[in-house]
């Protein structure tokens, strides 16, 4: 079953931690590591999360049309977390959308794609999963 609600709720509850994460990063944890150390605690952090909250997802979805609920959360969660993340990077520290694309710079390193994937893949292989646990 699709549960639009549900969705939104649990997406309010990544975009916090996301915001939360990345404020604890930029404070208290840029004082003791490199600026790459630090993108990837931002991007790494969240993910437990995320998949906690995909199962959450799952679990509740579950059903015959549990795809599209899979679906609508991979496609809302990764965009709107995203825009978050860049308006809380906006409108804490300044930063232009050139600047936060950066983030996105795989070859040199940068974790945040990790993120992103994961928000996407999450909810389609939680709903994946409980389907093949229950058959």
């Amino acid at each position: 079953m699709i549960r639009p609600g549900l969705t939104f709720a649990l997406w309010l509850a990544i975009a916090s931690l996301v915001v939360v994460n990345d404020t604890l990063g930029d404070t208290v944890i840029a004082e003791r590591l490199s600026p790459l150390a630090v993108e990837w605690y931002k991007a790494l952090v969240p993910l437990p999360y995320v998949v906690l909250m995909a199962a959450i997802h799952a679990r509740r979805t579950a059903g015959p049309q549990w795809r599209e609920g899979a679906l609508l959360a991979a496609v809302l969660w990764p965009s709107t977390t995203v825009i978050a993340d860049f308006c809380y990077e906006h409108f804490t520290f300044g930063q232009n959308a050139a600047a936060f694309l950066e983030r996105f710079a795989f070859w040199w390193g940068a974790p945040y794609p990790l993120l992103v994937v994961g928000l996407f893949a999450a909810p389609l292989l939680a709903g994946w999963a409980m389907v093949r646990s229950q058959r």
